[in-house]
């Protein structure tokens, strides 16, 4: 229940963040634009020359390649994205006043780790893919697992690659020994953060699926279209406080201070120092 209890702190904290620097949704904003336009890029020849059909992949030496492709570009594009929200955030909670192009220069001075860390994640992907399409139901188990898994283990290698100057490999051993300090305020978190926007974004099809029934093909496309837009709008917040969620669950693991951009009453009892284990460094959230 203490846990609980200080995860949910520490999403409502991110909202404070967000309402003083309102132009963290660009980032997320311009890398979904940036995703559906490389989505279609792809899609539109697979289907052209019948390599993806509606029965499935009809030839998965053409596929698999085009996919890794496709993985590795729109990972380095929503890294990219992702490494300059990030950098925005931090620099709020540690004290200063950041700036769309304090975000865009710090992504760009790391885009040569940001491409290695995509080329890892596209084969991750890909590998993760392919074992789904050949093993079946046990296989779409074994991509929500290990994937999952992965995710958490990996959740801070893009601040530890735009802040501490290392390679892939060590940012991702620092980022599971942060994860080991945090996981139980990063699991609870996430989930906290998410809910809210699940609950939401289900009630907008519910609204617009009962306008649809009503039989009126115009109030139907009108229907469709809102909540086309509303869940877009949910998704580019909910990036935008789960970049600002990575960057203060990072400051305090590393300095086992408060982020100067949350409220201390929110976060009093979610940010409670505790002694460190020995050979343990930073605080505990």
């Amino acid at each position: 229940m203490g846990r609980l209890s200080q995860g949910i702190n520490l999403v409502r904290a991110t909202f404070f963040v967000l309402r003083k620097d309102k132009q963290l949704v660009f980032f997320p904003l311009i890398s979904g634009v940036a995703f559906i336009l490389i989505l279609i890029a792809f899609i539109t020849p697979l289907v052209s020359v019948g390599t993806l059909t509606t029965n499935g992949i009809s030839n998965p030496y053409a596929f698999y390649p085009a996919l890794f492709l496709f993985y590795l570009i729109s990972y380095a594009v929503v890294i990219f994205f992702n490494a300059g929200l990030i950098t925005c955030a931090h620099i709020r909670l540690t004290g200063g006043d950041p700036s769309i192009h304090d975000g865009w220069e710090n992504a760009v001075r790391h885009i040569r780790p940001i491409i290695a860390w995509a080329l890892i994640s596209a084969t991750v992907g890909l590998i993760l893919q392919i074992i789904a399409d050949r093993a079946g139901a046990a296989g779409e188990v074994i991509r929500g697992i290990v994937g999952g898994l992965w995710s958490l283990i990996t959740f801070f290698v893009i601040p530890v690659l735009v802040f501490e100057e290392k390679g892939v490999a060590d940012a991702i051993k620092e980022s599971w020994g942060l994860f080991k300090r945090t996981w139980g305020e990063n699991v609870i978190g996430q989930i906290s953060l998410a809910l809210p926007f699940v609950a939401i974004g289900a009630l907008v099809i519910v609204a617009a699926v009962a306008v649809a029934l009503v039989g009126n093909p115009v109030l139907a496309v009108a229907a469709l279209v809102v909540a086309i837009i509303l869940i877009a709008a949910l998704g580019i917040v909910y990036t935008a406080l789960h970049g600002i969620f990575v960057a203060a669950l990072y400051v305090y693991a590393q300095s086992g201070e408060v982020p100067s951009g949350f409220q201390r009453g929110l976060v009093e009892g979610a940010f409670a120092p505790k002694k460190p284990k020995k050979g343990v460094v930073g605080g505990q959230i």
